[in-house]
């Protein structure tokens, strides 16, 4: 179906839209951390970076990077159109990652980055020890 809005007119459209987390991927990892009976996390924290989940005693901050948004290297897909706006796009939020992981790791804190497919049943053993890991 062809966009009923011109080029222009949908880029001011969009240019309104704004984020607020992905709330399903960071709902999955709660339920992992109680199914698994994980304590001690807390979430919308006034920490630099805005990590999804924040371990304050252990100083631990987890970060749930969706696969196409953050550029999984395994699964991350690129748009067939207005290739150039998303090659830039993507790299900006790559480039914002890693700078919020190195200011908090020179704060002291330990970061943790979750991508999206790390929450399917199959990846959530290998999560759990990176976790445990994190928490010591």
């Amino acid at each position: 179906m062809a966009d009923v809005y011109s080029k222009k007119k949908r880029s001011e459209v969009m240019s309104c839209v704004r984020s607020c987390g992905n709330k399903a991927t960071e709902i999955a990892l709660a339920r992992i951390f109680g199914h698994n009976h994980i304590t001690g996390w807390r979430r919308h924290q006034p920490i630099f970076g805005k990590p999804d989940f924040v371990f304050r005693q252990a100083k631990v901050a987890v970060f749930v990077d969706g696969c196409f948004w953050h550029s999984c290297p395994w699964h991350a897909t690129r748009p067939k159109t207005n290739r150039a706006y998303w090659k830039q796009k993507l790299a900006r939020n790559k480039a914002r990652d890693l700078a919020v992981t190195r200011k908090l790791r020179a704060q002291g804190w330990k970061v943790l980055r979750v991508w999206e497919h790390d929450l399917a049943r199959q990846a959530q053993d290998r999560l759990l020890a990176r976790l445990q890991r994190a928490l010591r």
